[in-house]
């Protein structure tokens, strides 16, 4: 049974990431193309470090960074009078309040805290990839259309709003769903980040040196467990791309792009 709820913990995975990763990417173009400096230099930096750190490395670091980093804070608060320090070595030690989650909380909790953690991660790595391809998608909206919205008399929010953000979506989309496929075969990193994923039933139920060897023992039966994680990746990501053409269908009907003329040319 946990083999079969952890392809809920991939799908529910994607189903959050996939929303919060785009709007840290629209945030991130949009500080990237601000007339307002700090708020540029901020969406700039975040695009080119986050892109620039391979994602494993990215994934070991912001999780244990993230989750000592809040753990501090709570020691700050709930135990002023400590007097240990909190690095003792290669240990990190606060006093048990700071604890997140507490040593005696359910075990839903500390799995909960633990995916929280993964989607909070993959939401900023992806987010600054998103980022990226919003930008140059908002580079690509031909700008006199926005002098003559301005020329209109309409303000930059305005335009910003009803002229570029509806008209980038067609120039964004082919990188999006570039990224939708990175972001499903990212997936298995889950495995790296503690959460029992199908990466790690897989090889808990098919290896023959694992604690689950004991209850049912077999062969080694992971090159078949394997198998079927491919066969389900790849339907997977079969059935996203007919999603995602029938999207780009809808949003190319109608514009002046190679997509809208084909389907004019087909039409005629």
């Amino acid at each position: 049974m946990g083999l079969y709820w952890s392809f809920g913990t991939v799908l529910l995975l994607l189903a959050i990431t996939a929303p919060v990763a785009l709007a840290f990417g629209f945030g991130g173009a949009s500080a990237a193309r601000s007339h307002i400096a700090p708020l540029r230099w901020f969406g700039k930096t975040y695009i080119a470090i986050v892109r620039g750190v391979p994602d494993i490395a990215f994934f070991l670091f912001f999780v244990i960074a993230l989750d000592q980093g809040l753990e501090y804070l709570r020691h700050k608060w709930k135990c002023p009078d400590w007097d240990e320090p909190v690095r003792q070595g290669n240990d990190f030690v606060v006093c048990s309040a700071a604890k997140l989650p507490l040593g005696n909380s359910p075990q839903w909790i500390h799995e909960s805290y633990g995916f929280a953690l993964a989607v909070l991660t993959f939401s900023i790595v992806f987010g600054a990839f998103a980022a990226n391809v919003l930008f140059g998608a908002m580079r690509a909206v031909p700008h006199a259309q926005l002098e003559t919205a301005e020329a209109c008399g309409m303000t930059r929010r305005q335009t910003f709003w009803r002229v570029l953000v509806p008209q980038m979506w067609v120039f964004a989309l082919p990188g999006l769903s570039n990224l939708w496929m990175v972001l499903i075969k990212a997936t298995p990193l889950l495995f790296l980040l503690g959460v029992e994923d199908i990466v790690y039933w897989s090889r808990e139920l098919g290896g023959t040196k694992t604690p689950r060897f004991t209850d049912y023992p077999h062969a080694d039966w992971r090159m078949w467990y394997f198998f079927f994680l491919l066969v389900f990746y790849l339907c997977f990501t079969k059935v996203s791309e007919l999603v995602l053409d029938r999207i780009m269908a809808r949003l190319t009907h109608g514009q002046a792009t190679a997509g809208g003329e084909a389907q004019r040319k087909a039409a005629a």
